[in-house]
């Protein structure tokens, strides 16, 4: 039997639940990286300057490529955290709790991140139930 193997285990399922969070942090920046495609489609009914159209294009593939960016760079972090996690568990040194500086900090940006795609789809579908039909 391995020592102390709860504690490993409770370290392995708070990692796994790290990557999955890492995982779906970067599928949701690939939708919004795609999300292009809905707006060209919408905006061939619509009148717009294809000027405007362009800047949302390209803005849409900036924060898809932050969100699959700050995926890997979770992934990356929670790998660090099991190691030493894993390290401190297999040593029997008792350690003080570095706190929740990381998870507020994700939570910080992700928040951010939603407000700001609110704000974006929300002034879309203005934009798009303000033209007149054709």
């Amino acid at each position: 039997m391995i020592p102390r193997f709860n504690d490993h285990a409770a370290n392995e399922r708070t990692y796994l639940a790290w990557v999955r969070t890492a995982i779906a942090v970067m599928a949701f920046g690939f939708l919004v990286e795609r999300f292009d495609l809905f707006i060209t489609y919408a905006s061939q009914n619509a009148s717009r300057a294809a000027h405007k159209l362009h800047m949302h294009l390209r803005l849409t593939e900036w924060v898809g490529l932050l969100l699959i960016v700050f995926g890997a760079l979770i992934i990356l972090l929670a790998s660090a955290r099991f190691l030493r996690n894993r390290r401190d568990i297999a040593h029997e040194r008792m350690e003080d709790y570095a706190g929740p500086v990381g998870e507020k900090l994700l939570a910080a940006i992700l928040v951010l991140l939603g407000l700001f795609l609110v704000v974006y789809v929300g002034q879309e579908l203005a934009a798009l139930s303000s033209q007149p039909d054709m």
